[in-house]
Formats: C-alpha cells, sequence, structure tokens
C-alpha cells in the first residue's frame, strides 16, 4: 500500500476524524497511486494516521478507517453494511408498511463515496468514487445476507456518478439478479420507483420526514407542490385530507408519474389532484394571489459548488419571494435547498429577504432536514446538505 505523508500540521483534520484530505495538505507520495487505490496516510513525522481511497483531485483521500493497520477487506464492508442495517432496523424504517429507505449515506455511514438505497427487494448503488466502484460487486453481494434476505437483486446507478476524468466505462444495469419496478411503500404510500431513468436513484427518499409535516397540515388545504417531481409530496398532502393539491413540474415525464402514483393511492372518482407540466418560476408569476394555503418549494440544486453561489442565492430570493407575496393570509410555506454548497445560514438569509421583499410576518415554526435514513456524520457538516424552513406567513 502505497504511504502518503501529509505537511506538517495538516493532521489536525485526521485528528478531528474528518474524512477527507485535499490535495493542498499532502506533502509527498511514495509512489504513483492509481485513482481508487487503497493508500496509507501518515502524519509530517511518519506516524500512521487512517487508510483511504486515493483521487487525483481537489479531494485527494476519503478516509475508510482512523484505524491504520485495520484490514479493507470483505469483512470490513460487511462490517459497515451491517452497522448501517442495524441503524435503520433501530430507526424503525424496515416494517411492513415501509420497504422503500436509504441503507448507506456516503460519510454518514462511513463509506464516503457510497449510496444504497433499497425499494422493496431491489438495491439501487451509486458510486461517487473510483475507489468504491472498484469494491461494488463485494459490496453488492453482501446485500442479501446484510437485510436478511428482503434484497435480492442490486441495479448500479454510477453511470452518471462517477467521476468524467476516471475515464471509466459503466453501464448502468443489474449486477446482481434482475428484477421489474414495481410499486413500493413509504409509511404506508405507493409509488412507483424509477431507478431506470429517474433522477438519484429513482425517489427522493431524504423528503420523508417532511412528507409527514405536509400531510400533517393538509386537511382541508388547498396544496401547490412546485417541481412536484414525481408527486411525493403530493401524496402525503392527499392523504393529509387536503381540499386539492396541485403538482407543478416542468418535466412532461415527471408528471406522467405523478399521475401514475397518485393514481396508486386515491379512490375511483376521488378529483382532488392536478398535474401541470410547466416551468416553476412562469407559474409563480403568474399565479393568482391568494388561491393556494400550503406552498411547496422543493427545487433541484440550484448551486452544485461554490462558483455559482450568488446565482444559486437569487434563484432561492426570487421563487421564495414569488411565492410569499401570493399565498393566502393564514398560509403555510415549506421551502427547500439540497444545494450542498449553500449553508443553512445563506439559506435563511436568502428566505429573510424574501420576506422582507415580499412585506409579508413572516415566521418560522420548523427549521427542516434530512430524514434519518440520510444520517449526517458529527465530524463531516458537509453532509447536512438539505436545509429546509417550514413558515406561517400572515
Amino acid at each position: 500500500m502505497i504511504k502518503i505523508t501529509l505537511k506538517p500540521k495538516k493532521e489536525e483534520n485526521l485528528e478531528r476524524f474528518h474524512p477527507w484530505i485535499f490535495s493542498g495538505a499532502i506533502q509527498k507520495m511514495d509512489g504513483n497511486p492509481q485513482e481508487g487505490d487503497l493508500v496509507s496516510i501518515c502524519s509530517s513525522q511518519g506516524k500512521p494516521l487512517a487508510i483511504g481511497h486515493y483521487a487525483p483531485t481537489t479531494i485527494s483521500i476519503r478516509v475508510l478507517s482512523f484505524d491504520p493497520t485495520e484490514p479493507i477487506n470483505e469483512d470490513f464492508w460487511k462490517g459497515r453494511l451491517a452497522s448501517a442495517y442495524n441503524l435503520r432496523k433501530q430507526l424503525g424504517f424496515i416494517r411492513d408498511d415501509n420497504d422503500a429507505y436509504r441503507l448507506v449515506h456516503g460519510e454518514g455511514d462511513l463509506m464516503p463515496g457510497l449510496i444504497i438505497d433499497i425499494y422493496g427487494a431491489t438495491a439501487v448503488m451509486q458510486a461517487h468514487t473510483v475507489g468504491m466502484h472498484l469494491v461494488s460487486k463485494t459490496i453488492a453481494k453482501l446485500l442479501p445476507e446484510i437485510t436478511e434476505g428482503k434484497v435480492n437483486s442490486v441495479y448500479y446507478k454510477s453511470e452518471n456518478t462517477l467521476p468524467y476524468m476516471a475515464n471509466i466505462e459503466t453501464e448502468d444495469g443489474f449486477i446482481l439478479g434482475e428484477s421489474e419496478e414495481v410499486p413500493v411503500l413509504e409509511n404506508g404510500i405507493k409509488f412507483y420507483p424509477d431507478w431506470h431513468k429517474g433522477q438519484k436513484t429513482g425517489f427522493f427518499l431524504d423528503q420523508r420526514d417532511n412528507r409527514m409535516l405536509v400531510e400533517k397540515f393538509s386537511k382541508d388545504k388547498t396544496v401547490l407542490n412546485m417541481f412536484s417531481y414525481t408527486g411525493g409530496f403530493s401524496l402525503y398532502a392527499l392523504r393529509g385530507g387536503a381540499k386539492s393539491v396541485t403538482s407543478i413540474d416542468s418535466s412532461a415525464i415527471a408528471i406522467d408519474m405523478a399521475e401514475r402514483n397518485v393514481a396508486l393511492n386515491i379512490q375511483e372518482g376521488d378529483n382532488r389532484h392536478q398535474s401541470l407540466s410547466e416551468d416553476a418560476f412562469k407559474y409563480l408569476e403568474n399565479m393568482p394571489n391568494d388561491k393556494y394555503d400550503l406552498i411547496i418549494l422543493d427545487p433541484p440544486a440550484f448551486a452544485k459548488h461554490r462558483k455559482v453561489l450568488r446565482n444559486a442565492l437569487s434563484g432561492y430570493r426570487k421563487i421564495n419571494t414569488m411565492a410569499l407575496r401570493n399565498i393566502k393570509p393564514g398560509g403555510l410555506l415549506f421551502t427547500f435547498s439540497c444545494s450542498q454548497a449553500v449553508t443553512k445560514e445563506d439559506f435563511r438569509l436568502a428566505v429573510f429577504s424574501s420576506a422582507a421583499a415580499a412585506k409579508r410576518r413572516v415566521r418560522i415554526l420548523h427549521q427542516l432536514t434530512q430524514s434519518a435514513d440520510h444520517p449526517i456524520n458529527i465530524y463531516h457538516p458537509e453532509g447536512e446538505y438539505l436545509k429546509g424552513l417550514l413558515l406561517y406567513v400572515e
């Protein structure tokens, strides 16, 4: 294993258990590691500190273990996966009315660069590093045993998530077993995951807790679900007794999926839901005043990196200002940012500016984040990517 030596004082982050080592912290490498290789990390005095996956990028090493003597083998991965599965069991995510959840959330489960979502008997796996790509089949092989036989197929969806400079050719497809896309359950609500063509792994499981909050407040409300994708928030609002629910998304394919999911969950003749394929900004701009008394703003990431942060914050201010101007008095606004580059403080300031521009009295009722099956490593605050606010608008 190639040894990488850090510059003086650069081991401080490792001593605080942060799982990333940046290229600027490296003093020398005893060899020429290839992307995805396991490397040993040492202090400037030569003391072994950790083991991780190497990449010739800004984040040069993602730490797998802070025990420099721990073997990174099949037993290692089995232990990490078992720990992740047991946590989900403890949290109550694995039960008869819920068979959709995130099993592995990268750094939050001490497996940086790896995402695994469970949809019934199918696991959908994404590798975001070459190191995780190289062990993907080993991990897939372990999943049926780890999940007590509940998972019997693994769909590998890393074609668009692996670093483009790695020059690795991979196609999305099954690497263990095979299965059809059939309805799965989230808190008793049915939906079709679309792991073949859908965004991420096929559904946004990180909003589970926030969807439940929407359900709680939806009774007799007229609800607008912006950037609705396949209708997750809409499904919960309908079950919560909403008077009407409108789903808006620019993707006609997403709207078709939303309609399909709604049909799974409502009785024939229930006409409370309508959906439109339309640009969200245009719809908000032309939206009649006082039409909706509960609005959900869950846009895609406006900022993939900090270089476009200013434009992203401008976008958040714009959509929130339009929603705040037009929502009914006494209305509720659920507003989110899933941009990792946008901090909680950035987002809250953007929404504050929107409230002032809309000249409405606004109170924060809840500060929202990702569901507990997307845990945040306390030593890796960057993992708290989903930020949200529930606002009461007078």
